[in-house]
């Protein structure tokens, strides 16, 4: 299955509730941290909520 490499890049201070639990699930916290998840559908869902907080690139591994 495809991968995808997501970074947070911008703050959650000021984000709603919501947007922090979506950054937890993908298991990002803080600037510049980085995960390597798998492309389904939920991830996907998650990935959509915080556009604005992250940074998201397909994964060549």
């Amino acid at each position: 299955m495809a991968k995808v490499r997501v970074t947070q890049t911008r703050s959650a201070i000021g984000s709603k509730p919501k947007q922090r639990g979506s950054l937890r699930a993908l298991g990002l916290g803080r600037i510049g941290k980085t995960n390597v998840l798998e492309d389904t559908p939920d991830m996907r869902g998650q990935i959509n909520k915080v556009p604005h907080l992250i940074s998201v690139e397909e994964d060549a591994s």
